[in-house]
Order: structure tokens, then C-alpha cells, then sequence
């Protein structure tokens, strides 16, 4: 009966049920050193900060197999009494705080006491020790659930920690290990950022016995970073700072952010120090994205190195075993602190990339093409009409040859005081004299920029030759233009200027498409566009922005265009659904770079003095001109020292 296979079952169940015990410290010490001891580079992070705590000035770290087979940590800090040894060794054992009320105000980068006695559980373990007031070291050594005793030894002032034969009792842990080579790379990521944050400390490691970093004491912060991620990026690091620090609270800020053109494709270039201890934070990341917005890539990840500084009570370090993500109590303020601190330092910095940056493949020989295929490149030009092609619209030209003070006089747009063809007669009228002489030609003032091709234009500054995409250009240009209009001054946000159409334009569109229309609602109204369904598979659009139509922008396109994506992609901060928006501000930004793109002047436009003349003085005044919304570069510099390359000056 089903009530008797029930009983039956309840039965078997409590027979096979497994009474609760108190698990044993071996296992309890294994089961933390899980949390906090994933790898070599864990031993390395934990033991490197407690010396730190320790206030060593020297720390030597010496690695055998990637710190598989031995991690030895040397420094010259305060040391720790024998009558101590075996206490450190006990979990949650520590000396840094003493009631709950200290877990608001941690201030060193270790404090829950787990970490030797995580280690101990699963590696050998000895500790060497001489505090600065004994006239001797004292020794204790442990594996697993065995503890010697302590005995004394010989040792300079400070501690030296050796962990032996990681994971030598859970076999299981110890086969996920990588390569030697893999995990002496990930103890060096750790080893270096506890050096950039602490510049004041010198560290030398050693991995096999060969020497792999050696750092001096004392150095600066900017010194240490450049020793670190490399002296040749230094032209390349822009400084950022904050101090909104007072009475304890608010944040201190310091660091070095890179250029556009050294942007990454991941965020292993991203190192975030808090108090000196390295975190890894959304608000600051976010933050960071932000600030590089519209100046690199979608996709790229800037190279930055930021430093904070807090009062303990405005942020909790204990959210995470590992000690690697931080809960900000102001999270807002963190966020605008280093938003703007990186904006500024970006804003006051001439972006534009010179050549080589943008590609440091490019030598003379790729940029020039050698002479016989610079001669092709010209081809289309007849030899014979080259001199009158370049002479035409200069004085004092006779036979395609001019005098020095005519070419002085043209390039800097003077009329010429005087040019007296006859005294200097071309080899050409020598030969074959010409009877009627050359006719006067009024000179034109040099233009500011030349356009090439069409698609590209040419001018110059003081540091060399610079080259502009007129349509990225342009396509920054308009989209801070639309961001001016639906932005107040104070930063709230408005309605883009609209146009009623006479007729609705019906925009056929994909059914799922059709759907997400009541979700973009708030962002079309914000933009000027009145848009509703018109049947399962098409949209009309009653209103569309006035500055769009005076760039002859189609509404059909560009609202089929939208609809498209947003299927395809949906848009930053987009939520679906009947109550979804996509209100967000990453959500505008992206629209409103769809806009700028159509409204943009194209390449193949041709574009008279006047446009060329307008554009380049918006250059001048928009912010970030050197790259478009989606962060492709607008300008790229050819320096005079390329020039100079190039011709075989230098």
C-alpha cells in the first residue's frame, strides 16, 4: 500500500541518517585554507602583507617551482616574540584587533588571524623570528595537525616564513595546480602590486635561483609604477589627483592613467590600491569606463594605476575571504571622485596621437612607400604638368621654376615686394625662350586645411603635421552637440528641439522589434522622437529632432536602424519587458551616437572653405576631439621628428 512503501521510506531514511559532529581543527584550518589559499600566489599575498604590517623597509621572497615546492618570505619588520610563535600559529589569532568595534576601523591588510594557521593545514611550515629587543631568533615549525616546539635559532632582526611542499595532504587541491612557469607568473602579479603600493619598501625576489625583480627602497610612487609596468610608458602616463579628505572622512586620490592609444583589451592594466591594500571594485571600474568614454574602442580597457586613501570608517574591507573586493560606505563619492579626477587629467591633455603611437610598426619605410612605388603613386599626375600643377596659383612663376622669396612670400601669404623672373631664368627658357611672357596671376592666401581625397584634411601645429578624418571629426563635433541639447547646464536632463512630420513615416520593422518600442519610449521622448506601432511589423513616426532634419538625416533609416539594433543588441541599462526603460544614461549616449554618425558629414563630401573653416574652429572648442563618439581617433599627429625620419634628418 502506498502509505506502507511512505513509512518504509521515512524509515530507510533515518536509518541511513548521519549524526552531527564537531569537525576536527585539521579539517576545520583545511577547510579555511580553501578560502583564503588557492593557489602559491595566495601564500605569497598573505604572507607579503604581513610583513608589510610588520613595517619591514626589505622584503625578500624566494620561489621554488612557482612556490609548489618552497615560498620563502624574508623581511626586517618588528618581529614576533617567542612566547607568541605558537599563538600565531592558533586560527583566529591576531594581533591588529581586539573587539568588534575594531572591524570598523581596519587599517592593516591583514586582521582575521587565518592565515598561518591556513597555511600550516596545508603546506610545511616553519617560522624563523627576532624581534628588535631580543638578542636572539626563536624557530617553530608545522605540517598539517603537527606542531613542534619552539626552540631557538639564529637570525638577524625581522621574520623569515617558509612554506614547503603546498597542498603536500590534499592531493586533490594540489593536481589543479598549473605549470611552475603559470604559477610563479600569478605569484609575480601579487608581488608586484604590493610593490606599486608600497614604494617605500624595497623587494627582491628570486625564482630557482635566478634573480626575476629587484626594487630600491624609498622610491617615489610615479618611480615605482614606471619600474613596474615599464620606464618606456612614462610619456604616456598622465598623473590624476584628489584630496576631498577632511576631518576624517571624504577621499585622497594619486595615481597615473594612460593615454588612449595604450588602451588594452583586457583589465589586467587596471591596478586599484585602497589604503595599500589592492582591490578590484565595480564603482571604481565603472568609473573608470566613464571618464574614457567616446576615447577608446568599445571593448578596450584603460591603463590605470590609482591609489586611495580613506578613513577606515568609510569603508568595510571584510566582505570577502580573500580580502579583494572593499564595501564603500559612499559608494557616490568614490565614483565622482575618480570620475572626474581621470576626466580633468584627460581634458587637459593634448590627445592626439602621433603616428607612431597609433601604429609603432610605422618607420619611414611604411610610411613612405620606397621610390619607385612613390613614383607610381603619382603617377596620375604627368611628369611634365607637375611643376604647373604645384605653381599655379603662385607668383613669380615662369617655366615652372620660382625663386626662394616667391615661395617664402606664397607660403606665408604676403604679396611679394617683388619677383623679377627675368634675373633668374628657368633652364626650360634657356633652351626654348618664350616670347610672351608669363601671365600675372593674383596670389591666394594659403588655406588653414587642405582637404585630401575628400575624406581627409591636412593642417599643421607646432609640433608637426596633423591629419584629420573629417567624418569622425565631425561625428564628435555633432554628437556633443545633441548632448548639449538634451542637458541642461546644471545637468538635468530635457527634451531634444522636434518637428512634426506633415504625414507619419511607417517604418517596417520585425515583429520582436515592434515589441521593444513601449521600452525605448522615455529615451525617444527625451530625443524628439514620436514614434507608436502601426501593426505587428511596423512603426510610425509622428515627431523626429529638428537637427537631424537640417542634416537630411531619413527618419525610415534611422528608426529601422535603431529598432534593428536594439533587437539584435538591446542598449546599455536596457530592461525589456512592459515595464521595462531604457532611460539610462549609457542608453542616450549610445543613441545619441547613432545620430551623430547620420547627421555627420561622410567621407567623399566635398566641403567648401567656409565648412572647412567652421570645422576645424569647433575642433578647438569641443571636448575630446581627438576621437569620435565610438572612440576611433579623429586626428593623428606626424611629428617633426618623424618628418625628420623620413627625410634622413635624424
Amino acid at each position: 500500500m502506498p502509505g506502507t512503501d511512505a513509512q518504509q521510506l521515512t524509515d530507510e531514511t533515518r536509518e541511513g541518517r548521519r549524526s552531527i559532529q564537531k569537525l576536527a581543527p585539521l579539517l576545520v584550518n583545511q577547510i579555511a585554507a580553501g578560502e583564503v589559499i588557492e593557489r602559491p600566489a595566495s601564500v605569497v599575498k598573505e604572507l607579503v602583507e604581513n610583513s608589510i604590517d610588520a613595517g619591514a623597509t626589505r622584503i625578500t621572497i624566494d620561489l621554488e617551482r612557482g612556490g609548489i615546492e618552497l615560498i620563502r618570505i624574508s623581511d626586517d619588520g618588528c618581529g614576533i616574540p617567542p612566547e607568541e610563535l605558537t599563538l600565531a600559529l592558533a586560527p583566529h589569532a591576531t594581533s591588529k584587533i581586539r573587539a568588534a568595534g575594531d572591524l570598523d576601523r581596519i587599517s592593516t591588510k591583514g586582521f582575521r588571524g587565518e592565515a598561518l594557521a591556513s597555511i600550516a593545514s596545508i603546506a610545511r611550515l616553519s617560522i624563523v623570528s627576532r624581534p628588535h629587543a631580543l638578542g636572539e631568533a626563536s624557530m617553530v615549525e608545522a605540517a598539517g595537525d603537527e606542531q613542534g616546539a619552539v626552540r631557538p635559532a639564529s637570525r638577524a632582526y625581522g621574520t623569515t616564513i617558509e612554506a614547503r611542499n603546498l597542498f603536500f595532504n590534499t592531493p586533490a587541491r594540489r593536481k589543479f595546480l598549473r605549470t611552475p612557469q603559470t604559477e610563479q607568473t600569478r605569484c609575480m602579479e601579487w608581488i608586484r602590486n604590493l610593490a606599486m603600493a608600497h614604494p617605500q619598501v624595497a623587494f627582491t625576489v628570486t625564482g630557482d635561483g635566478r634573480k626575476v625583480l629587484e626594487l630600491a627602497p624609498d622610491q617615489s610612487p610615479r618611480t615605482r609604477v614606471l619600474e613596474i609596468l615599464g620606464r618606456e610608458l612614462d610619456s604616456q602616463l598622465l598623473e590624476v589627483s584628489v584630496d576631498r579628505f577632511d576631518d576624517a572622512r571624504g577621499i585622497a586620490l594619486w595615481g597615473l592613467v594612460g593615454l588612449p592609444t595604450i588602451a588594452r583589451a583586457t583589465a589586467r592594466a587596471q591596478h586599484v590600491f585602497l589604503s595599500g591594500r589592492a582591490i578590484k571594485d565595480k564603482t571604481i571600474q565603472h568609473a573608470l569606463r566613464e571618464a574614457y568614454r567616446g576615447l577608446i574602442e568599445p571593448g578596450r580597457h584603460p591603463t590605470a594605476v590609482l591609489m586611495l586613501e580613506m578613513s577606515p570608517e568609510g569603508v568595510d574591507v571584510n566582505v570577502h575571504p580573500a580580502k579583494l573586493e572593499v564595501r564603500f560606505r559612499d559608494q557616490s563619492m568614490v565614483h565622482q571622485a575618480v570620475l572626474h579626477a581621470v576626466r580633468d587629467a584627460l581634458r587637459d591633455h593634448d590627445l592626439t596621437p602621433s603616428a607612431a603611437e597609433r601604429n609603432p610598426a610605422l618607420g619611414a619605410s611604411a610610411i613612405l612607400a620606397p621610390h619607385e612605388t612613390t613614383a607610381s603613386s603619382t603617377s596620375s599626375i604627368e611628369p611634365k604638368r607637375f611643376a604647373e600643377v604645384f605653381t599655379r596659383d603662385l607668383p613669380g612663376a615662369t617655366g615652372g621654376r620660382l625663386s626662394y622669396d616667391a615661395i617664402r612670400q606664397a607660403m606665408e601669404g604676403d604679396p611679394p615686394e617683388s619677383s623679377a623672373p627675368e634675373t633668374q631664368p628657368s633652364i626650360a627658357q634657356a633652351s626654348h625662350p618664350d616670347p610672351s611672357p608669363a601671365p600675372a596671376v593674383a596670389i591666394r592666401k594659403a588655406p588653414r586645411v587642405l582637404q585630401i581625397h575628400r575624406s581627409y584634411l591636412v593642417t599643421e601645429d607646432e609640433s608637426g603635421i596633423v591629419l584629420i578624418d573629417q567624418h569622425a571629426l565631425h561625428e564628435r563635433v555633432m554628437f556633443e552637440k545633441l548632448l548639449a541639447r538634451v542637458t541642461t547646464p546644471e545637468g538635468e536632463p530635457r527634451r531634444l528641439e522636434t518637428q512634426r512630420l506633415l504625414t507619419p513615416a511607417v517604418v517596417p520593422a520585425a515583429p520582436a522589434a515592434v515589441e521593444l518600442l513601449d521600452a525605448l519610449a522615455p529615451l525617444l521622448e527625451r530625443l524628439g522622437i514620436d514614434a507608436s506601432a502601426m501593426g505587428p511589423a511596423s512603426v510610425a513616426v509622428h515627431s523626429f529632432p529638428s537637427l537631424l532634419f537640417s542634416r537630411n538625416v531619413d527618419p525610415v533609416a534611422f528608426m529601422g536602424d535603431l529598432l534593428e539594433r536594439v533587437e539584435r543588441e538591446g542598449l546599455p541599462g536596457m530592461r525589456t519587458g512592459k515595464s521595462g526603460t531604457a532611460d539610462s544614461e549609457a542608453a542616450l549616449h549610445e543613441v545619441l551616437d547613432m545620430m551623430a554618425c547620420k547627421a555627420a558629414v561622410k567621407a567623399g563630401d566635398t566641403l567648401s572653405d567656409e565648412e572647412l573653416d567652421e570645422l576645424m574652429s569647433l575642433r578647438e572648442h569641443v571636448e575630446r576631439s581627438g576621437s569620435c563618439p565610438h572612440g576611433r581617433a579623429t586626428t593623428v599627429r606626424l611629428t617633426i621628428e618623424e618628418l625628420e625620419k623620413l627625410f634622413d634628418r635624424r
